[in-house]
Order: C-alpha cells, then structure tokens, then sequence
C-alpha cells in the first residue's frame, strides 16, 4: 500500500507489519523518515515536520539523512551516483515529480539532461529498491549507480551479521559488532563469489525468535559490492550495487537508459528466525519460479563416473537410480564433444559420438521409461582452447590485447557481452534442449574473471555488466521456448548464489561439499536468507574420498541432505544391496515429508556449533523436525529441542513414537531426539490431531 501526503512531497510504503517512509524538502533534498514497524500517514507527516539536524561546518546536514547520495553538493559520504560528463563531474539534481503504477511508486529527479528515477515498491515487508538512468543529454559516463542506500534508526550499538566462505565452505555465518567506518564486502570476481552471499542484516540485541533485524539482499549474479558504513554521528547507512569500484558501468549516449538491479531490504521485529521466514516467504511469492512446484529428488551421475562415461554405464545407474525411488536422473560433465577431461571439449555443445553414438535421445528415452525425469550438465559461459569453437573463433573470449589469456581449470571465459556470442549459444542450446527430452539443465560457471577485456570495443568496462544481462537474457529465452525444462545454477558449488540467479533457475547448488556434517553450518548460514525449496543437498559416498574422508552412516547423510531439495549423488554400483534399500525408505520418507520442507516454515531449533543441533518446518498442520547429534561425551545427556511455530492449545501426535504431545508441553519442554554416540540423526513428523 502506498500513501501520498497533500503536498504529494511524502510518501508511505506499509506491508502487512512494516512501512517504509521518505520525503523531498522544499530545497527538493530527498530524505529518509522511517524505516521499522507500521506506521500511519500522519506519523510519518510528523517525522517530515521534525527540525533537521544540527551540524558544524566539518559536517554535512545530509549525510546519514539523505534517501540516495549522489556524488557533489555538501556529502562526504559514500556516494550512491557519480557520473561523468567530458565537461563536469557530480550530480546537482532536482526532483520533478513522482508517479505510482500499482505497488510501484517513482520518484524522478532530473539533473541537465539526466533523468534518475527512485523505484519503490513493497511485497510482503520486503522493500524493493532500483534505479533508472535516462540520459537526454550529451554522452555521460556511469562510474557508479547503486541501487539503494538503507539509512537505519538511531541505536546504541548495531551488531553485523553476513556470509562468507570459499569454495566448498561458502555460507558461513559470522556476527561481528560495528564500529565506526565502513566495513565493505562484495566480489570483484564477474560472478556473485564463494566469498560472501551479497546479504547483510544489522540488529541491536536480537536473538533467533525475538528483536528487531534489518536485513539487505542484493538481486545480481555478477561483481557487487555492499558497503555498511557507521558515520561519524553513529547513524548507519547500507549502501549497494552493481560492480565492485567505481572504475564504470556504462557510458550513455542520448536516448539510452541503464537499470540497476532490485537492492531488497527487509525489517522484522521476529528476531533472525522471522527475518529468514519473512525472506523466505517472499522468495517463493515473488522470485523463484513455479515456487508451488516441489522440487523432485535427483541422482547426478558425476561421482559416480566422472569423465568416464558412457551410455550403457549411465543406463546401469539409471536402472539402480529408479529402483531407489528417485524422480530425475542427471548426466553430468562428459557426454559432449572431446569431453574425457577438463582439458578439451568446452563450447562444443552436441553429442560425444563415441559415448552416445545416436544422441542424448535414446538414454533420455530410457529414463522416462524407467518414471524418471531426464537432465544434463552444460557450462554455455566457458570454451576450453582446445575445442572447435576456440579454434574458431578465439576472438570470442576476454582477453586483453598483448597479454597471456590466464586459464584457470583449462578454460577461458567466453565474451557473452557479445551478441554474435550470445545467438551462437542461443542456437546451440535451442537446438540440444530440442534433439532429446531433456527435463533439467545443471548450468555450471567453474571459473572468475580475469583478463576481462573486450579489444576493439570503445568502451571495455560494459562486458562486466552485460555478461550478466546477457546470461539473464538467455536464460529467460531458453525458459520461454522450453517451459517444461527446470534449470540450476552452479558455479563450483555456490559461487553464483543471489536474488537475481534465483528469478530465473529453479534451484541452487549450494556447495560441492556433499559431506553431511560440514553441511549443517553450511545450510544454517544458507537459510538466513534462502528457503529449503531450493537448496539443493546429496547424500553421496562414505567414506567421503572428494572431500575429508569423514566415515558416516547413511541414516546421518540422509537426514542431513533432506534440510533441501534431497539429491543422490554416490557411486549406486558400489553400495550393498541392504544400503540400497535403506537408501529407497529414505527416499520414500523425503517425499512424505517434502512438502512440509520445501514449503513450509523454517524454525532453526538448535544451531550446529558441536553437538545437537535441529531444524523444524511448520506447514498448516504438519511439522517435521530434522535432528542431528555431531558428538556425545561419556555420561553426557542429549538435551531436548524445544519445538516453535506450534498451536500451544493443539494436541499433535507423532508419527515416528506414535506419543501424543500437547502444543504447550513441545513449545516450553521440547521434544526428545533419542540421539546417542557420534554423528546420529532422526526424523520426527508430527500431525495436528
């Protein structure tokens, strides 16, 4: 809901439990009223007639008070806009008007010949934030447009919360305090980064069901940067955007237009728990597509065969697969071109035609046979030199003229920025997803950005950002023509995990670290943010030879992998007969319990910090909670997990004991796991009688 002030200079934004309040002053200064709990116009028309604040000559009255800091005038903070003109530096904007179409509420400033337009609009209690860029004026350079700046309320303190890793250990949660500067995070890698999940959340004294959190994602899947900054006077501000520094976007000539991409925030008075169940229910409305449609449990083929595949191997893992109960069956790298390692084969998207002699088409024909779904392993972003495309065309990677093209896992990155790039990819997969019935596409990204150079174009910096557009563009093509084909991002795990990949796949992978209890912190950092629906998780060998070694039963790998969207990914060939059919009762129990997790609540009992730790999904009137007992010292009791998000007045029975719990009894004394030993975990159902 949107509300306008008489003077049509102060506007309300309110979701179900918050509002989001600004105002243009008569010197047209746009300043930030509100940002919390739910307020009414006339409140916010009370903060707009509030004396502004007082300062000394060192200091700016706008700084910590300004909605959107442009570059220029009386600001030393971080500026949100600067561009460039060949005459002049800074923007001297004045606002013009605003206009409202649905939700959406624009707010437009004018600056000579470039017009900036503010978007607004509020879903759920998510405030979606973006800018448009209009130049009517001579050529401007865009060095830096962020999407938003969050200016948040006076406190006494604010404590940071954010993700960071590397590959195969992204999604760890730290929570540090902030202190006075900035403290900057981003990824300068042309992909979203196993670095940091491009979120933040700031609160004061918050714990996991109770307190305010303000909470920040950003909708971008190429180089970003978020900067925090505490000012000076202790007034904080959350600035962020496209691009890592502030070396250029885009240059506009007249008549062209830049958009950035959506700067969400969120604020949630639930504690970090009501913060991550607000971010995901928003999710699942509004972002991820066909969000209503759970997602099936996969078997991916690559631990088992790696490079060496073959058609008749993949039909035995099929066969084995099927007999498990799962319901898609994924042929990973290895089935195209001269595809026997990572050395050769990148870019040539057909058929290997001595591993699959007539096609995709008759192993695909197979697995629908056998009830499941079929999918490939594609990485359209890559070429490997030693390919037909490289030696075709190797003017069609990143390279700067004169210097050595830096391979990283043997391959370089295409130039998707280019548009005769963009229509051979377009071609190629059109045509793959057309030659066979293939129902999933694993789209991998297995290296960064390094030599990113474009010769001959007058204007190299774009490829930073139109890689990313044109990556959007052809997968919104591909979905088009191909509406029955489900896509998942990769990039050697979670390196392009974010809001704006999340629009357009179905699900993530969330890390190629399959070992299940390396996966607990990994997946509680996960879902600060991201819901179950897609995050994908397998059960995969033990001991665990990709990784750690780590021994662990397949009762824990299951119940650890079946916190997401459940996938297999071990050797079939090589487990027993009595581990292939526990495997199938496992199976059989995710797709009970999947709509409850992949739809549900996500309540996060007891974080994994060493030794019990539990989740809990509430949806109408089932719960299911996922439990897991890392260690157990001698003579130590296992404690009870108190259960959320349930009818204190109910009487709920569980499935597992057949014991009959009343609500208040699970909500104040818990519930007992009966874990015991090293590395245990169970599944409780529970059902509202």
């Amino acid at each position: 809901m949107i509300e306008i002030s008489e003077t049509g200079r102060t506007w309300l934004l309110s979701g179900p439990t918050s509002s989001y309040a600004l105002r243009v002053t008569d010197e047209d200064e746009l300043t930030h009223l509100h940002w919390g709990p739910r307020i009414a116009l006339a409140d916010a028309e009370a903060l707009a007639a509030h004396p502004g604040p007082q300062y000394w000559p060192f200091e700016s009255p706008l700084d910590g008070y300004e909605e959107y800091p442009v570059e220029g005038g009386p600001r030393f903070v971080r500026p949100a806009l600067s561009v460039r003109t060949d005459e002049r530096r800074g923007t001297e904007w004045r606002f013009e008007t605003y206009e409202t179409d649905g939700d959406e509420l624009r707010l437009r400033f004018l600056d000579a010949g470039l017009g900036i337009t503010l978007h607004y609009r509020m879903r759920h209690d998510v405030v979606e934030r973006w800018v448009t860029l209009v130049n009517e004026g001579p050529a401007v350079e865009v060095l830096r447009a962020d999407s938003a700046t969050w200016t948040l309320p006076e406190r006494d303190g604010w404590r940071l919360s954010q993700l960071h890793g590397r590959w195969a250990a992204e999604s760890r949660l730290v929570r540090t305090d902030l202190t006075y500067g900035e403290k900057v995070i981003g990824s300068r890698r042309g992909h979203t980064g196993h670095q940091h999940l491009p979120w933040v959340a700031l609160d004061e004294e918050a714990t996991e069901e109770r307190g305010e959190v303000f909470g920040c994602a950003l909708a971008w899947s190429g180089s970003w940067r978020i900067a925090v900054a505490q000012l000076p006077d202790a007034r904080v501000q959350i600035t962020g955007g496209a691009g890592y520094d502030d070396s250029g976007l885009v240059r506009l000539a007249s008549g062209e237009s830049f958009v950035t991409p959506v700067f969400a925030g969120l604020w949630s008075d639930g504690g970090f728990g009501g913060a991550s169940r607000a971010w995901h229910a928003y999710q699942r409305a509004y972002v991820i597509p066909d969000a209503e449609q759970d997602r099936p449990v996969l078997y991916n083929s690559w631990e088992a065969t790696e490079f060496d595949i073959s058609e008749e191997q993949q039909r035995a893992l099929a066969r084995r697969a099927a007999a498990m109960g799962v319901e898609l069956f994924v042929v990973d790298d290895g089935w195209f071109g001269a595809r026997t390692s990572d050395r050769a084969g990148l870019g040539d998207w057909t058929p290997n035609v001595d591993r699959f002699p007539a096609g995709l088409k008759p192993l695909a024909d197979d697995v629908h046979a056998l009830g499941m779904q079929f999918g490939i392993w594609v990485e359209p972003e890559m070429v490997n030199p030693d390919s037909e495309l490289y030696r075709a065309h190797p003017d069609w990677v990143q390279f700067q003229p004169g210097r050595r093209r830096t391979e990283l896992r043997n391959q370089l990155v295409l130039n998707l920025a280019r548009e005769d790039v963009q229509e051979y990819l377009w071609e190629r997969l059109d045509e793959l997803l057309s030659s066979a019935p293939i129902d999933y596409v694993k789209w991998d990204f297995n290296r960064c950005f390094t030599d990113a150079g474009w010769p001959d174009e007058p204007y190299p910096q774009r490829l930073w950002v139109d890689h990313v557009h044109a990556l959007y563009g052809l997968l919104d093509r591909l979905r088009s023509a191909h509406p029955g084909v489900a896509f998942e991002s990769c990039s050697g795990g979670g390196g392009r995990i974010d809001l704006g990949i999340m629009a357009r796949t179905d699900q993530v992978w969330t890390s190629d670290n399959t070992d299940p209890l390396d996966r607990l912190a990994l997946q509680h950092g996960f879902s600060q943010l991201h819901p179950a629906r897609v995050m994908a998780a397998w059960v995969t060998d033990s001991p665990n030879t990709q990784l750690n070694g780590r021994v662990s039963s397949l009762r824990f790998r299951f119940v650890s992998a079946m916190a997401g969207v459940l996938g297999v990914g071990g050797d079939l060939t090589e487990w027993s007969e009595e581990e292939l059919a526990e495997a199938r009762e496992w199976v059989e129990l995710y797709k009970e319990i999947r709509p409850v997790v992949q739809r549900g609540d996500l309540y996060r009992l007891r974080a994994p910090e060493g030794g019990l730790s539990a989740v809990q999904y509430v949806h109408g009137d089932r719960a299911v909670v996922l439990a897991w007992l890392q260690a157990q010292r001698h003579g130590e009791p296992v404690g009870s997990v108190r259960l959320r998000g349930l009818d204190p007045t109910a009487v709920y029975e569980c499935l597992e004991t057949g014991e009959v719990h009343r609500g208040a009894v699970l909500l104040h004394q818990g519930l007992r796991t009966g874990l015991r030993g090293d590395l245990d975990a169970a599944v409780f159902r529970l059902r509202r009688m």
